[in-house]
């Protein structure tokens, strides 16, 4: 599980979303919906993620943050030596919503686009 508490304590300061963007965007890979998002590639690079913030809201029980992710995906072949498919990346994106606990300052994501 991944507690995101700071973003809680920062809550309705002007330090939100510069503290959030900076959360996110250290969050683990493996923590969000990246390859269910790939529309161009087959799978995704291990470069580094963009999270931009678009929208925050609060329930009496979570924050939910609307973000859209930009990420590279690539197209895997067979890595032979004679194998003509290009070994670029392919700019990904996808929109995800982040739903934080206000009690646990639990993590979960939903991959909306």
């Amino acid at each position: 599980m991944v507690s995101l508490g700071r973003l809680i304590d920062v809550w309705g300061t002007p330090e939100f979303n510069r503290v959030a963007k900076a959360e996110l965007n250290r969050l683990p890979a493996g923590v969000l919906p990246l390859q269910q998002g790939l529309k161009q590639s087959s799978h995704v690079s291990d470069e580094p993620f963009s999270v931009v913030i678009l929208n925050v809201s609060e329930t009496e029980e979570e924050l939910r943050i609307k973000c859209s992710v930009f990420y590279a995906g690539i197209i895997a072949g067979c890595s032979c030596a004679d194998d003509p498919t290009p070994t670029g990346t392919i700019n990904e994106h996808c929109e995800v919503e982040f739903l934080i606990d206000k009690q646990t300052t639990e993590l979960s994501v939903c991959k909306l686009i």
